[in-house]
């Protein structure tokens, strides 16, 4: 059996209380592996307990890969790059109703590069569950339809600043259902801005990288939330 080395900490960087991190880790001959989420998502049980699922069932997936790959190399004939899966949860805001997190993730399965990914979660504390950021409006389609003018101008713009001025070579403004969305606030009593995130290949090529843009919450973006989480949105 091969040894398995795991850690566990709550390290804190810096005096913040929202600098506070929960850190797994876990290290074989076939796999690494790093799980990283906030103490302040750690405080809330429900969220807690979600987080070190996914955790466990991004291990294990890794491992398996691991083991498999390995395998795979063996009789192949060819030398085994060890598998590795990295992934952190930061605060985006935290207000009264929600707190607002994002995520990325890096996934290294032996080719010539790993995979970067994003990810967006909201907890409504008033009802004490997960959501996806999308959930939170009425549709994705009406959520897309009071953005999609500003988010493609900025996205446009940022290609062109990103490529010394031209545009990207995929020259595309993917659509809400592609991206991640991200609910942010510049008080924290209210969220007023929306981080829209298209992952390599979607806006760009992989030596791009990935695309965020931030838009302000407008009067139209507030129309397009569900009745219910209205109060906790601000036009800025």
């Amino acid at each position: 059996m091969r040894k398995v080395m795991i850690a566990l900490v709550l390290a804190t960087v810096g005096a913040p209380a929202m600098a506070q991190t929960v850190t797994s880790r876990a290290k074989t001959a076939d796999y690494q592996f790093s799980y990283v989420y906030p103490a302040a998502a750690a405080r809330i049980a429900g969220l807690k307990a979600w987080l070190d699922a996914d955790r466990a069932r991004m291990q294990a997936k890794t491992a398996r890969g691991g083991t498999a790959g390995r395998r795979h190399a063996a009789e192949g004939g060819y030398p085994y790059n060890a598998y590795s899966f990295d992934k952190t949860w930061k605060v985006v805001t935290d207000t009264p109703r929600f707190l607002s997190l994002s995520g990325d993730s890096y996934n290294f399965t032996g080719g010539a590069h790993g995979m970067p990914a994003s990810y967006g979660l909201l907890w409504d504390k008033k009802a004490d569950r997960r959501l996806e950021p999308e959930a939170v409006f009425t549709s994705v389609a009406a959520l897309q339809a009071a953005t999609r003018a500003a988010y493609c101008a900025r996205l446009k713009a940022e290609q062109v600043r990103r490529n010394e001025g031209h545009v990207s070579s995929m020259n595309t403004c993917p659509p809400v259902k592609d991206l991640t969305v991200l609910l942010g606030s510049t008080n924290g009593r209210a969220i007023d801005r929306i981080g829209l995130i298209a992952d390599a290949y979607l806006a760009g090529s992989y030596a791009e990288g990935a695309y965020e843009v931030t838009l302000p919450v407008t009067r139209a973006i507030v129309a397009a939330v569900k009745p219910e989480y209205r109060g906790a949105f601000a036009v800025r």
